[in-house]
């Protein structure tokens, strides 16, 4: 009889263990990009970086970028307090 009951209170203790996870995975390891030469003094480069989807990373090929006369500095994507910021210009 005992057996029974040391079962069923296995069972029911076990039943409670919900395993959620926290959050999209950690982010891959950073791809070396071959920066290629600006084609003009007017743009910048962007890195490549890997974008959560939803599902899975997708790695966004590094690119040159327009530089914005009103703006003074490129800041690149980055995690700030668990939230993505994307790559922008201040």
């Amino acid at each position: 009889m005992r057996l029974k009951y040391a079962g069923a209170l296995a069972a029911l203790m076990l039943s409670g263990c919900v395993v959620a996870p926290a959050g999209p995975p950690p982010v891959p390891v950073a791809r070396v990009e071959v920066v290629p030469p600006p084609p003009s003094v007017r743009v910048v480069w962007q890195p490549g970086g890997w974008h959560w989807n939803g599902g899975a990373y997708v790695w966004i090929r590094g690119h040159y970028v327009e530089r914005l006369a009103a703006y003074h500095r490129w800041v690149p994507g980055h995690w700030q307090g668990g939230a993505w910021i994307p790559a922008h210009w201040v």
